[in-house]
């Protein structure tokens, strides 16, 4: 079981195949994304129970906390009408299919941690599969008409090749919904309370070329998650993005401060920008 905040990466303190952690982190390349068989495998092992661990000791205190924001960015854009085949990327308890649930036949979970199993979500029937070491999902083409990955891919080394397991999964004419951390989430070297061993934000333009080089189709794109939002709602003890109007005001804050947004802050000025991007995505 992985300890919280432990960081294998710290081993490399200077290079990873044999260039220097800067160009990392300032967002010209992915960490990982490049990465043999055998470090995808050690990456894999050190976040497989990741979000189980810190998140998922309980699942009936467990409350998630993203619903108004799904819908605001991704489930209200999509068209009217029933899902027949449903793929959760990484959905654990599948909670951020509730504001949806009555439009869905059936719905299969993609997560390497067997915490989250169930067999129904909201009443629809649920399939729990784990992922290969590797990120290929061992579904058919073109097997879903609708696909969910909220917070998934930035856990992933290979991330090129899963968003490309995702476009092959999807029917032509289906819709994906992707919201991912654009920052680097601090120095993934060190010791990050909080957050799994691996995980680091995915830079926005490695983001959006790594869609159209897919071959995806953007339909919606929007930055959000602007820091000051959820501090101020948790004065009242609230979860800002259960909250519309928060939601709505967050999205308006990241539309100011996009001009500050950079992969690595190093100061506070820095951090004051967005720090994730939300996309719905089809394909022809």
């Amino acid at each position: 079981m992985i300890k919280k905040g432990a960081v294998k990466v710290q081993e490399h303190t200077g290079t990873c195949k044999g260039k220097d952690l800067d160009v990392f982190f300032s967002g010209r390349e992915l960490y990982g994304d490049d990465l043999g068989p055998d470090e995808i495998a050690e990456w894999y092992h050190d976040e497989k129970e990741g979000y189980a661990c810190l998140v998922a000791s309980d699942a009936g205190v467990y409350g998630y906390v993203y619903h108004a924001m799904n819908v605001w960015h991704g489930f209200r854009h999509l068209p009217p009408w029933r899902f027949s085949d449903v793929l959760g990327f990484g959905s654990a308890y599948g909670e951020e299919f509730e504001p949806i649930a009555a439009r869905l036949n059936r719905l299969t979970i993609v997560d390497p941690s067997d915490t989250f199993k169930r067999s129904e979500v909201f009443g629809i029937p649920v399939e729990y599969v784990r992922p290969r070491v590797d990120g290929t999902l061992e579904f058919e083409d073109d097997s879903f008409d609708l696909i969910t990955c909220f917070g998934v891919l930035h856990h992933i080394p290979n991330v090129s090749h899963v968003v490309g397991e995702l476009y092959r999964c999807l029917r032509p004419g289906g819709y994906a919904l992707v919201r991912e951390p654009v920052i680097s989430l601090g120095d993934w070297r060190r010791r990050r309370p909080g957050l799994t061993t691996r995980e680091r934000g995915i830079p926005l333009p490695i983001f959006h070329r790594i869609m159209a080089e897919t071959g995806f189709i953007v339909v919606r794109d929007r930055l959000c998650m602007f820091p000051l939002i959820p501090r101020l709602w948790e004065i009242a003890r609230r979860a800002a993005f259960n909250s519309s109007l928060a939601t709505g005001l967050d999205e308006m804050c990241c539309r100011l401060l996009r001009w500050n947004l950079r992969y690595h802050a190093t100061n506070v000025i820095m951090k004051l920008r967005p720090t994730s991007v939300f996309v719905v995505l089809t394909k022809q």
